[in-house]
């Protein structure tokens, strides 16, 4: 039986007016240096004359184009070839020379999942305030995370908040910290548990700062000599483990979709891809959204985990054990018989679950569900978290079939024990329709995350790896049919 769905009158379409100012340095030294020369070489009255153009075109696109200026002039201080004091005009004219615009979205706006708002105050009964993550994909096909606020009547009716065209980037908080335990478990599983990180991480507490990190690696290399390979090669993996632990922290005075978390670490240096928020409520009723997405340098792939409590303060830390091996990780929102629970794709075509005493920590994955039918019978996956409902752990699904043509469709587990599946669709919940199917990847329908309103289940999608829209339909007959097609097998 097909089951009807609401297809709701809002599609989010990218917009290449939103754009963050980044660096934009050249490769070559003799080439930085000719570019500073002809700013240190202008007047004060040029420069003020250069900048206020500068001004003129740009300002009223960002929030605070200067603040981003002087920090790309900090960047390249180092190859100004002057003793003399420089004016802060002439510091900010610099810092526009080796700055450019990037627009977040211009390619594309897509992959969304969609959580309850922190803020439930000054709603109608029955109404609902969410966020809504989306992956926002520009230039180069560098991929970040955007966010939109919306309302869900009692009804079923929809809204999403307008967004302006200003964007914001959050400041790196500058001396994160990070927890031993976890440091040493992933240099052992990175085979960089010798002597020297021994050297290094020996005298740290606990608990540690970055600066504390920095000074016990400058004493180490300080002490070794002649210093070796092993050793450079030991200390430049343990900063590039720092550097993808870190922390974000934005103005309260942004608005949500003001607010965008851009690549930081090498690791994501080409994208911040498909993030899958979740709601988690702890076993003390502590509320912690976390999302996996994953990491890619260009040629690799890594997961991580975000987790916020609020939207404003972000932390970012890579994932450990021999579970993290691939991409699609779902957190379930809760704890199942005191352990966290994770849906994840290890080899590319079915779809397995793990147990874990953190949520940092995943291994031994186990095999739930293969493909079955022939539209899922490529590859399966998760279309984000598990939801909690009376009759099991509903799970929105992906699979591919002939000619790479993605379906959505739907799984049930058991509440008690998620690793059995209790009812499985036979036919796609959502496939591509009419123009669904043109995109930057053709004949696509995929979500990273959907959630339950009262009795109805919201169901935000992406189409072809362009835009992104949303259907509802009624959580009791998805239910009903779910628990009509119990499998034999998986």
């Amino acid at each position: 039986m097909k089951i009807p769905l609401c297809r709701h009158e809002l599609t989010l379409q990218p917009e290449s007016a939103r754009v963050i100012i980044r660096p934009f340095i050249p490769g070559d030294v003799h080439c930085i240096t000719k570019i500073i020369g002809r700013a240190l070489a202008l007047t004060e009255e040029e420069v003020l004359d250069q900048l206020n153009a500068v001004r003129k075109e740009f300002d009223g696109r960002h929030f605070d184009i200067e603040k981003v200026l002087l920090f790309n002039y900090d960047k390249m201080k180092a190859h100004v070839f002057t003793h003399r004091s420089l004016s802060n005009e002439r510091r900010l004219l610099i810092g526009a020379l080796f700055s450019g615009e990037y627009a977040l979205e211009s390619a594309a706006l897509f992959n969304p999942s969609i959580v309850p708002h922190p803020d439930q105050s000054d709603l109608p009964d029955g109404c609902l305030r969410f966020i809504m993550s989306l992956r926002a994909t520009g230039e180069g096909h560098i991929s970040s995370i955007e966010f939109r606020v919306g309302t869900i009547s009692p009804e079923g009716h929809i809204d999403i908040l307008p967004t302006s065209r200003f964007v914001t980037v959050p400041e790196v908080v500058p001396n994160s910290s990070y927890r031993k335990k976890r440091f040493l478990t992933k240099l052992h599983e990175l085979d960089l548990d010798d002597g020297y990180a021994s050297a290094v991480m020996a005298p740290l507490g606990e608990n540690f700062t970055r600066s504390e990190l920095d000074r016990s690696m400058h004493r180490v290399k300080q002490e070794t000599r002649p210093a070796t390979v092993n050793l450079h090669r030991t200390l430049e993996s343990i900063q590039w483990l720092a550097d993808s632990n870190y922390e974000l922290s934005f103005s309260p005075k942004l608005e949500m979709h003001e607010r965008i978390i851009f690549p930081v670490s090498i690791n994501e240096s080409n994208g911040i891809e498909d993030a899958r928020f979740v709601r988690f409520v702890g076993d003390d009723d502590a509320v912690t959204y976390y999302a996996t997405y994953t990491a890619y340098n260009g040629s690799t792939i890594l997961s991580q985990l975000i987790e916020t409590e609020d939207f404003l303060q972000f932390r970012i830390q890579m994932l450990m054990g021999n579970g993290v091996q691939n991409k699609g990780m779902a957190l379930f929102p809760r704890l199942i018989n005191g352990q966290y629970a994770m849906l994840s794709r290890q080899d590319d075509e079915n779809l397995f679950i793990m147990f874990s005493d953190a949520p940092h920590h995943w291994s031994d994955p186990q095999i739930i569900m293969r493909p079955r039918e022939m539209w899922e019978s490529v590859k399966i996956g998760n279309c984000g978290s598990p939801m909690e409902t009376e009759a099991g752990w509903l799970v929105i699904t992906h699979g591919v079939g002939p000619m790479r043509k993605y379906c959505i469709g739907a799984v049930l587990l058991d509440l008690d024990d998620p690793s059995k599946v209790i009812g499985r669709l036979p036919e796609p919940l959502l496939t591509p329709e009419g123009l669904e199917r043109e995109g930057y990847v053709p004949n696509v329908v995929y979500s990273c995350g959907s959630l339950i309103h009262g009795r109805t289940l919201i169901l935000p999608y992406a189409m072809s790896d362009k835009a992104s829209a949303v259907v509802s339909l009624s959580l009791d007959e998805l239910l009903a049919t779910l628990l009509a097609n119990a499998p034999i097998n998986n």
